[in-house]
């Protein structure tokens, strides 16, 4: 055999001492058949009256020169049907608990207006209501999720609202539906009783909320709902685990059905930077926060099996996603930001973490649809465009209603600066007619993650495979480069005998299928 002088080839060298020191993660998947579904409704979205979600970006008017249905854009209504969104949350967040429903139905030109108070103190005009909401969730093909005002509300205007959207029978509210246009009930099954009371919607302690809470339950009727209602608590922030035991002590079991998380992904919670200038200490520090859903789900889900071990209560993490500072020259009360790789990142683990936690999460809502935080869309006038986020979900949606496939394994080290954290998060389903799905991320900025998978358990010939991934984490689709960023076909992956091996470039969401 000839010999090899590395020293005079140096690159081959450093690649040959790279491999050698480069550790394979290998991973056991379970064809498990008491493994949990996957709920459709983890990759549910949220879209709030704050900034451009509502106002400029689904809704544009019926007279826009732009195309739209009944005033909702058409680009975005066809790019929201490709990503098969199964529920969307509506009118907020924040927003919810100053909204009177009352104010956005019936003839627009009689619509009183209203202070955005929570968002830029914009003056809205109430022109995308009830009717506007509810009937976009048809086109979608979406259950609707409604949040209601308990901050500022009262708990008739609440049931009103209620026998409004679903009585199909005589009654004052029913019939004033029929008086502006709608003549069959829509069936709401999904209602949020307020938001975020510890903060935005009244600052309260979690006692006094759970004694209101007992009180607006007990109003709702479920009148021609068929399925019944499913009322949502306003849950905790982030770790306040005290707010979660409160709520399944005290509210009977009978009462509710899912109780809420919000926790979102950030540099720093006073300081969250930019949302495309950023560096590697700022991308890691909010992967921390990312990653740190697995241990609120985990915990919270500790608690509600403390109380209701059969897990009839269901946890619903109805806001997620990346914060970062605003676009420079933007209202800073309206929260746009781009999208970036960054994002993609969170969105590969967010979404890989509540998979794997399908047993008590059931539903997840993306903050936010368009022009909001982590947003899948993107909109200046005429023109949309597509974002990372977007393409992950995208991606990820054939894991909707698919059964889960546990997965085990030891992650490889990200390290950055003398702090750790797993470089590789997977998840894995298979779909109702046999086809496995695998979804993996790398986060490693830096490095590439080889990994092996034992699938000698399934009866498998080959996949096909996707891959998300870009030159820098920086990088983001423009109005001038929309495309800059879309899925790809990847084949850097060998499948024989059971096993499949494949490498993982930095930075990068890869999706298999099997044949």
């Amino acid at each position: 055999m000839k010999k090899i002088n590395l020293f005079r080839f140096p690159l081959l060298f450093l690649v040959l001492s790279f491999s050698a020191l480069q550790a394979q993660t290998s991973v056991v998947i379970s064809n498990d058949v008491d493994a949990p579904v996957i709920n459709r409704n983890i990759y549910g979205h949220f879209a709030e009256h704050l900034g451009r979600c509502i106002y400029g970006g689904l809704y544009v008017g019926e007279d826009s020169e732009i195309p739209n249905t009944d005033g909702v854009r058409n680009d975005l209504i066809e790019a929201l049907k490709n990503l098969q969104i199964p529920i969307l949350r509506w009118p907020g967040g924040c927003f919810a608990d100053t909204y009177h429903w009352k104010d956005g139905i019936g003839p627009q030109e009689d619509r009183p207006t209203i202070v955005n108070q929570w968002w830029g103190g914009v003056t809205e005009d109430n022109s995308f209501g009830t009717h506007n909401f509810l009937n976009l969730c048809e086109v979608l093909g979406a259950e609707p999720y409604l949040a209601a005002n308990i901050g500022s509300g009262t708990v008739q205007e609440f049931a009103d609202w209620i026998q409004y959207v679903n009585h199909s029978g005589e009654s004052p509210m029913a019939n004033l539906r029929r008086e502006y246009g709608r003549e069959k009930p829509w069936g709401v099954k999904y209602w949020g009783v307020g938001n975020e009371m510890w903060g935005c919607g009244g600052n309260m302690t979690p006692e006094y909320y759970a004694n209101l809470y007992r009180q607006y339950a007990t109003f709702m009727a479920n009148w021609d709902n068929e399925t019944g209602l499913y009322r949502i608590a306003s849950g905790a922030n982030v770790d306040d685990y005290h707010w979660t035991e409160v709520i399944m002590r005290d509210v009977p079991h009978h009462l509710i059905e899912g109780v809420a998380l919000h926790s979102y992904s950030f540099v720093e919670w006073g300081d969250k930077g930019d949302a495309v200038d950023f560096n590697e200490a700022q991308y890691f520090s909010t992967m921390q926060t990312a990653l740190k859903m697995e241990e609120l789900v985990t915990k919270h889900s500790e608690i509600m099996d403390k109380y209701d071990p059969k897990g009839e209560i269901e946890l619903i993490v109805d806001e997620w996603g990346g914060w970062y500072d605003v676009q420079e020259g933007t209202n800073p009360g309206f929260l746009y930001q781009q999208n970036t790789m960054r994002d993609a990142m969170i969105a590969g683990v967010s979404l890989n973490i509540f998979n794997n936690h399908s047993k008590r999460v059931k539903m997840a809502n993306l903050a936010q649809t368009v022009n909001v935080l982590q947003a899948v869309a993107l909109t200046d006038g005429a023109k949309m465009i597509l974002t990372p986020t977007y393409h992950v979900m995208e991606m990820y949606k054939v894991h909707q209603d698919a059964q889960l496939l546990p997965v085990e394994f030891d992650a490889p080290e990200y390290t950055f600066e003398g702090e750790s954290l797993p470089a590789v998060s997977i998840s894995a389903s298979k779909d109702s007619i046999g086809v496995l799905h695998i979804s993996a991320v790398n986060i490693d900025a830096e490095n590439e993650n080889e990994v092996e998978f034992d699938l000698s358990g399934f009866d498998l010939d080959d996949f096909n495979a996707e891959i998300l991934v870009s030159e820098t984490l920086q990088d983001h689709n423009t109005f001038d480069d929309p495309e800059k960023i879309t899925p790809s076909e990847f084949k850097d992956f060998k499948f024989k005998k059971g096993i499949l091996k494949m490498t993982l470039p930095p930075f990068s969401v890869v999706v298999l299928e099997s044949k």
